[in-house]
């Protein structure tokens, strides 16, 4: 039941944040797309093949998962399926022999050098250059408050990058 104190969304608000949800849905499932359809590669696996290549090619499955703000459990079926395409290998952890690692193979290197291509152009055409400057960066700015807010509450995932590069 509705408090009395609900903020509700007006007119205005209402239409953006409609607009934000089909916006982000008919993006994602695009770039999703059009991977699928030349390369045979999800979004999901092109994004774990770009954290990997952004770490030397290895990262803990753990941190992985927080990286990518998925369960362990659905990354895990993904990197199944990418080291039955031979696109990563899993192997104990060099450090404790505890966790596990996913490390990028030649052939996954390979195929993210001819796919991020493909997936920066959608990118620029389906978002960034629809956009003027000043309002892309400041739906990079909300979005990062979003991510603040969220990632506040789970500060035992690793969800940004604090290499500082």
């Amino acid at each position: 039941m509705p408090s009395e104190n609900t903020r509700w969304l007006d007119a205005e608000q209402q239409r953006s944040w409609r607009a934000l949800v089909l916006g982000s849905t008919l993006l994602f499932d695009r770039l999703d797309d059009d991977l699928r359809r030349e390369y045979d590669l999800s979004l999901v696996e092109y994004e774990i093949l770009v954290r990997l290549s952004e770490r030397d090619g290895r990262m803990r499955m753990a941190q992985l998962a927080d990286a990518l703000a998925h369960s362990r459990s659905r990354v895990t079926h993904t990197i199944t399926r990418m080291e039955k395409a031979g696109l990563v290998t899993r192997t104990s952890s060099p450090d404790d022999g505890r966790g596990i690692v996913a490390a990028m193979t030649d052939r996954g290197y390979a195929l993210l050098q001819n796919v991020a291509p493909t997936h920066v152009e959608g990118v620029r055409e389906y978002l960034v250059d629809l956009a003027d400057e000043a309002d892309f960066a400041a739906l990079g700015r909300v979005m990062n408050a979003v991510a603040d807010r969220l990632i506040a509450a789970h500060p035992e995932m690793e969800l940004r990058d604090d290499r500082g590069d």
